[in-house]
């Protein structure tokens, strides 16, 4: 088994049991692909949901750079709503499992098909 699926397990894993959701394997996948190198590097891997900078970044690269939505104050109650279903206290949110809850949230999975 290769690193990215060793990692796409654990996303599965992370949105089942933190999350309560059965993954969309093929949409969990495209998204993994599509974060590239930084699933593999420890701090880039996780998104830090207590830091501002942290969360505009995520805002701007994701939901408005890739996703193509419009900037406005339902993306930040969007990243909200994504990060208490992800859990608050939990201190290792992965960039991919964050970015699934996003796309699934916005209904924008037509951007991966």
């Amino acid at each position: 088994m290769s690193k990215r699926e060793e990692l796409i397990e654990k996303y599965t894993k992370d949105l089942k049991e933190k999350c309560g959701i059965i993954a969309d394997a093929d949409l969990l996948k495209k998204i993994t692909i599509a974060c590239g190198p930084a699933i593999y590097n420890d701090d880039a891997s996780t998104v830090a949901s207590s830091q501002q900078s942290e969360l505009d970044t995520v805002k701007n690269n994701y939901l408005i750079k890739k996703l193509g939505l419009k900037d406005g104050p339902e993306l930040t109650a969007g990243i909200d709503v994504v990060m208490e279903k992800y859990g608050k206290s939990n201190k290792h949110k992965y960039r991919a499992v964050v970015y699934y809850l996003l796309t699934v949230h916005f209904k924008k999975e037509s951007i991966y098909k």
